[in-house]
């Protein structure tokens, strides 16, 4: 499976991570690499095996999902993360979405929707729910206010194009470019807007009324 998707699962209960791993290894282009039992093997993990997909549960143990989120972002893991979860509150969700997970899933999830999950995610998009989408808009209202003035033509398409929930092969092929020149794009607009990851560029781009 050269060109399966790798994924890395993350999770303090052993039967989740089997019931997963049962699951995700009769997809034909889906591999599960590694398996962790909390927040600090995971990040160790992931820095040994590089995946491309991380499902990591928030509450463990010792570092929790949040804390190895943001430690993998410390280290500029390019693994995407998608928290699998049991907890539905957005106070429980939303730290993991600011931290740098590219999307979240209930544990209770239709196997083919997580396999969806995962392909989506490792495509380059953002998966949120609408109402923690809009906690987000309202806790990022002020970030990168008034910056919007110092992108260029070209980086507020690309932002508007992110907004859409495009990865950056799809944004590349919109828009004539090579993935590398829509990397530095990305890189450009997450620092002129002092933002972290995509998911805030999409947020910002929505509050600013930037569209693709």
């Amino acid at each position: 499976m050269a060109d399966a998707i790798r994924v890395l699962l993350v999770d303090d209960h052993q039967v989740v991570r089997r019931g997963l791993r049962t699951f995700l290894e009769v997809q034909d282009d889906i591999e599960v690499v590694g398996e962790a039992a909390d927040g600090a093997e995971g990040v160790d993990r992931a820095e040994e095996l590089r995946p491309d997909i991380v499902l990591m549960d928030v509450k463990m143990p010792g570092m929790d999902g949040v804390d190895a989120l943001r430690r993998l972002r410390e280290l500029a893991n390019p693994a995407r993360v998608l928290i699998v979860t049991s907890f539905t509150e957005q106070r429980t969700v939303v730290p993991a979405l600011r931290a740098g997970a590219a999307g979240y899933v209930y544990k209770d999830v239709d196997p083919d929707a997580l396999a969806g999950a995962i392909r989506s995610v490792h495509a380059g998009h953002i998966l949120l729910q609408p109402e923690v989408a809009d906690v987000l808009l309202s806790q990022e209202a002020n970030s990168g206010q008034g910056r919007g003035g110092s992108l260029t033509e070209r980086e507020r398409e690309v932002l508007g194009l992110i907004a859409d929930g495009r990865s950056n092969r799809e944004i590349a092929r919109a828009l004539v470019l090579s993935e590398k020149t829509v990397k530095t794009h990305v890189s450009n607009i997450l620092m002129k807007l002092d933002l972290a990851d995509r998911t805030q560029a999409a947020l910002w781009a929505v509050r600013h009324g930037v569209t693709g």
